[in-house]
This record gives C-alpha cells, sequence and structure tokens, in this order.
C-alpha cells in the first residue's frame, strides 16, 4: 500500500541535473516528492548514504504493452513510469487502480485500443490472447466517436496503426490515409495528443500529412532522406525509435547480449531470459542500420528522440520490460547520441512531451521517482544497470528486488 508522510534525506549522491553529475550533494524528500536540494532536511526521520553514487531521475519507458507482473518488472530496474501504447481497457483500466494504490508497480500511461482494421496489425501477432472485440471505424466519420470512445475508458492519448505487414514479412489490410487525419483531428479536438506506428517511409509520410504528434517507430523499410527528416523538423513531430524491437525483428542479437548480463538475468524470470534472448527474425539485418543512421540524423536536426522499447508480454521475443529501456540507452548512444542525451530520451523528454510536469528531473517538487546507480553514467551509459536503489513517489522498492542476492 501506499506510504507517504515520512520525511528523509538521501545524502552524498551526485544528482544528474540534465546535463551532468553536480558534486556530491544531499536531496531531502518529504510526502513522496523532492523538497530540497543541497540543504538537509533537519527533521528528516531518516538519512540514507548514497556513497558518491549517482542519482537519476525515474526512468520512462515510452513505448510499452503492460499489465500488472511486467510493471512490477520494470520497477526493479528503475523504470518508474511506462506509457502503454496498446491495452485492453478490461485490463488496464483496474490496472491502474492497483498502480494507484501500490507502490511495488511502476506507474502507467495508455492508449487504451488502438485504431487499427478488424484483420489488421497487431491481430496477426495477438492469436490465443482472448482479446475482446475491437472496436473498429470504416469511414473518417465514425472517427470522433471512436476517439470518444477511448477517452471513456480513460486513454491518455490515442493510438494508431499504418501497417501493411511489410515490416513482419506478410501482407495485412491497413486503414486509409482518410482515416488517419480524420482520426488525428478528432483526438485533437478532445485535447489528446495521437501517436502513429509506422515501421515503413510510407506509413510516415501519411502520419506526417495527418498533423500526428508522434511515431512510436521508426521506419526501416529504406533509408532515410533528407526530405523526409525535414518535414518531421517542420512537423514538430517527437518520435520514439523503439531500436530494441528494430533489433528483435532484423535478428540482431542484442536481447541475447542483454539477457546474459548478470545484472539482467538475476532480476528475470527463466521464462523472460528465454524472451529477451529470441529474436524474430522478419526483416534483413541491415536494415537496422537505416534505423541507427535514422536515428543520427532525426538527432543532428534536433528532433526530440524519446527512448522506448515496445517490450510487451512473453511471446514478444527479444525483450523484457525494464531491462530492455537500459539496453535501448545503449544502442541510442551506438547511434550518435550522447550518454547525457540518452539519458534525457528517458526522462525529462518524454516528461515533457506527455506532459508530465511532476517527473523527468530532480529538482525541488518533483515526484521522488529516484534511482540511484553505481558510476558515471553521463560518461559509460551501461553504468544506469548497476543500481543501487529505486524509489517510486519516495518509497524504496524492497533492495533484495533491485540486487537480489
Amino acid at each position: 500500500m501506499v506510504s507517504h508522510g515520512s520525511k528523509w534525506t538521501l545524502a552524498n549522491v551526485r544528482v544528474f541535473d540534465g546535463s551532468h553529475l553536480t558534486e556530491p550533494t544531499d536531496v531531502s524528500v518529504e510526502d513522496a516528492v523532492i523538497s530540497g536540494i543541497g540543504a538537509r532536511n533537519d527533521k528528516a526521520t531518516e538519512v540514507v548514504d548514497g556513497g558518491g553514487a549517482a542519482l537519476l531521475p525515474g526512468l520512462i519507458d515510452a513505448h510499452t504493452h503492460a499489465d500488472e507482473q511486467t510493471l512490477r518488472q520494470a520497477l526493479t530496474f528503475g523504470v518508474t513510469t511506462e506509457f502503454d501504447l496498446l491495452s485492453m481497457p478490461d485490463t488496464m483500466i483496474p490496472l491502474r487502480a492497483t498502480v494507484g494504490t501500490s507502490l511495488d508497480l511502476a506507474d502507467v500511461r495508455s492508449a487504451s485500443f488502438g485504431l487499427t482494421t478488424p484483420e489488421g496489425h497487431p491481430h496477426q501477432l495477438r492469436v490465443g490472447l482472448n482479446d475482446p472485440v475491437w472496436p473498429t471505424v470504416s469511414h473518417p466519420d465514425q472517427a470522433q466517436g471512436f476517439v470518444d470512445g477511448r477517452i471513456a475508458e480513460g486513454a491518455d492519448y490515442i493510438k494508431i496503426l499504418i501497417e501493411e505487414g511489410q515490416a513482419f514479412g506478410t501482407s495485412l489490410p491497413t486503414i486509409t490515409p482518410e482515416l488517419v487525419a480524420a482520426t488525428v483531428r478528432a483526438g485533437h479536438e478532445r485535447g489528446k495528443m495521437v501517436l502513429v506506428h509506422a515501421l515503413t517511409a510510407a506509413a510516415a509520410q501519411i502520419a506526417l500529412d495527418a498533423g500526428a504528434d508522434g511515431l512510436t517507430h521508426l521506419f526501416i523499410d529504406r533509408p532515410h532522406t533528407e526530405e523526409l527528416i525535414a518535414r518531421i523538423v517542420d512537423s514538430g513531430m517527437f518520435v520514439i525509435p523503439t531500436l530494441s524491437t528494430l533489433a528483435a525483428i532484423t535478428g540482431e542479437p542484442d536481447g541475447a547480449n542483454l539477457a546474459n548480463d548478470s545484472r539482467v538475468r538475476a532480476k528475470l524470470t527463466s521464462d523472460w531470459v528465454d524472451n529477451l534472448s529470441r529474436s524474430r527474425d522478419y526483416q534483413d539485418s541491415g536494415r537496422f542500420q537505416y534505423a541507427l543512421d535514422t536515428v543520427a540524423a532525426l538527432h543532428a536536426a534536433r528532433v526530440d528522440l524519446l527512448a522506448g522499447t515496445d517490450a510487451a508480454h512473453l511471446g514478444a521475443s527479444g525483450l523484457a520490460h525494464g531491462a530492455s529501456l537500459h539496453d535501448e540507452l545503449r544502442l541510442l548512444v551506438l547511434a550518435g547520441l550522447s550518454p547525457t542525451a540518452a539519458l534525457n530520451a528517458a526522462t525529462s523528454v518524454p516528461a515533457a512531451r506527455f506532459g508530465l510536469g511532476d517527473r523527468g528531473s530532480i529538482r525541488p517538487g518533483a515526484r521522488a521517482d529516484l534511482i540511484l546507480v553505481d558510476g558515471d553514467p553521463t560518461e559509460k551509459i551501461g553504468h544506469t544497470l548497476s543500481l543501487l536503489g529505486v524509489w517510486r513517489e519516495g518509497v524504496r522498492l524492497d533492495p533484495a528486488a533491485v540486487n537480489p542476492t
């Protein structure tokens, strides 16, 4: 259960301020929020010695598909917030209530059902998962009703799937550009962001034409062009590259390498280790380089990049909630981001783009969603996995969950 109201201080920590680690200082927490930096709270009921370790904001995974078990797993890896980008409301509505009364789960926001066709993506991946009948629309005039239905289910933003099946080695029916545009307008009419799944350049162009707010994947069917990068820049759109899932569908061994890291393996069940170790091989491996090159071009053009993994349930091979976000940071650095820029892609940038002003940075008044790591992740991004402590809303996760023996 939630346990707030305590006043405590995390002493002798180097705080990540968005650009570097500060000299050792103290961070005070009161009633689940950061109350001060630098001056120790004289009324603190507890002082925790950080031993000079690095203190980061809790990490945000900007693209997942969550349930209770995966939110618990995510938190053990320091992911304190997940943005669920497609879920079943009969699962997500009670889950969000549980998250509100239990601090051993990551916080979650959700899109509820995504807009697709009855036979379209991702139905081909959800066989046997006992989904309810998804709401669908066939005409742009019905778009507002679809959006309003998702808002009634508690959706924080709207998700559209433009997927012809090419990225998955098949052919699938997909929605029309006119319906995409109408749904974007309908979402904006209700003050909601609209995010688009697009794994081809053509789908990305449709999302741009419609005025969508963000892409939830990078296209990998061909290299980027200067014209397409310029269009993304001019649109103000953000991009969630999901390099982790692109690596999995192009047969790259990144998930297996991550599963072999002792800091990861110790926290996962054997089923999740196996899931993380597998790839999907839908696409030629050379296409992963397209994604890395596109990330580099987007970053050079100052497009907001958000760290997200597309981690889902067991069976979505090559990924594991929590663990994969750390590898996403590594892949962003591999693509050309500095470690500091990658950290911002998992903290302040997603918080700002999703309108969550209460998290994503360490400052007075922010939620005390915090992770303590050994080493300097602004110099070596892999140090984020060397977790010493995790706090959600100022409540420390059981150290045995963070550092199992």
